[in-house]
């Protein structure tokens, strides 16, 4: 089948999955718009940047990033995703949302091929852009670490595929959804066949969807007989399943790897129910173990600290930097909840743990402030409202001071 073949093809596939398409696109956009000039594509591109809830620009704290393509329709939906999920699911992350409006085709497919009705195959100059010239622009304005991941749909699940192939080291994590890897004949496919007998992809991590929309014409196929199709009407859900079917049959080489389907979802569906689990699935080794301890009277401080220090050593292995383990507030509220039992060697450890990793935190000072009124320790407790006030200046914190001091007289 010829590429104008593939085009008509393409056009049946986005009117069976219009109503999809639509309603991404009907999204108000979100995000500070920005932009900047790239020599290597010789043009000017710009991108969105949404910062996560609670961002505070005075605190110095950075964040890991997300860099989703298509941004102008899926920055919104990923937004959305993080602030339902992040914490306990997911981190915190300052997405970038790229704008492929125009030239899409141009800059996410990587090969060129003819005849076609636009151009086509730029997707290592794209890429070559994004490596030199976005990341390190984000990288010196904005407040981000290194450790980025990065999300397409369609075409840009074919980009972020072939960018995972071919220059592994810009991100860790990989989420494609429902990616066309049917272009160029499964090039996709035959590359990695080709790149994984030397290659190793230890330490990265890639999630796969899949729409219901296995065959153009017909709704009932399903994920048993479409391999048993030949048709060029099965051609793209083939080569979704074909991939996966690879990479699972190759699991020495250290990807860590995920595949869904999703039965009842269109082509233009598919990336909400994709980017809510693909994120989980991409960051399970993220998601909370064993908090229920925390509200288990019975649990030692010395058990609660192992598990703290557990979780902190395991997430700065994956981030390669410290980050707190927990939430400041979840810390913070730990204390107070174990001061309320009576439990007062545990609330000083908590409050402690959130000096730790706050240590810019005035509130956490203050905490431990309370700690020392309730063991009548007025001395340590006008030290800690004093650290506190050194932080964040404040008529509170200075009434709290003058208070103590009189008591201590």
């Amino acid at each position: 089948m010829n590429y104008l073949d593939q085009k008509t093809l393409l056009c049946l596939f986005v009117l069976l999955s219009i109503m999809g398409e639509v309603k991404a696109q009907s999204f108000s956009q979100i995000g500070i718009k920005d932009s900047v000039y790239s020599k290597v594509l010789d043009e000017s591109r710009v991108f969105y940047v949404q910062f996560p809830e609670g961002f505070d620009p005075e605190s110095g704290k950075k964040y890991p990033t997300a860099y989703i393509l298509d941004g102008e329709n899926l920055l919104p939906a990923l937004s959305v995703t993080q602030n339902f999920y992040s914490g306990g699911f997911v981190p915190d992350m300052i997405l970038i949302g790229v704008s492929n409006h125009q030239n899409r085709t141009r800059d996410l497919t990587p090969s060129i091929v003819e005849p076609s009705w636009e151009p086509n195959g730029g997707a290592t100059n794209f890429l070559e852009f994004i490596a030199q010239e976005l990341i390190p622009y984000v990288e010196k304005m904005y407040p981000v670490t290194g450790y980025r991941s990065l999300i397409g749909h369609s075409y840009g699940g074919l980009f972020a595929i072939n960018t995972l192939l071919h220059r592994p080291e810009l991100f860790e994590n990989y989420l494609a959804i429902d990616p066309s890897l049917d272009w160029d004949d499964q090039l996709m496919l035959k590359q990695a066949k080709q790149l994984f007998s030397k290659e190793s992809l230890e330490g990265k991590s890639l999630y796969v969807s899949l729409s219901g929309q296995l065959h153009m014409q017909k709704p009932e196929m399903t994920l048993e007989s479409v391999m048993q199709d030949d048709s060029d009407l099965t051609l793209f859900a083939r080569s979704n399943i074909a991939f996966s079917e690879f990479l699972r049959a190759n699991p020495d080489k250290g990807l860590d790897y995920d595949w869904e389907f999703f039965p009842k979802d269109l082509h233009g569906t598919v990336p909400l129910p994709s980017l809510r689990n693909g994120l989980i699935s991409l960051f399970d080794w993220f998601q909370m173990e064993r908090v229920e301890l925390f509200n288990i009277p019975e649990t030692t401080p010395e058990n609660l600290l192992e598990l703290i220090n557990y979780r902190a050593n395991k997430l700065e292995a994956h981030f390669g930097y410290q980050v707190p383990p927990y939430p400041e507030d979840l810390m913070n509220m730990s204390g107070y909840m174990s001061m309320d039992r009576g439990q007062m060697e545990k609330a000083k450890m908590f409050f402690e743990q959130g000096i730790q990793y706050f240590p810019k935190s005035a509130n956490m000072y203050d905490s431990m402030a309370d700690y020392f009124i309730a063991e009548n320790d007025l001395v340590s407790a006008l030290d800690f409202v004093k650290k506190a006030n050194e932080i964040s200046a404040s008529e509170y914190y200075q009434e709290r001071i003058e208070e103590l001091e009189r008591k201590i007289k």
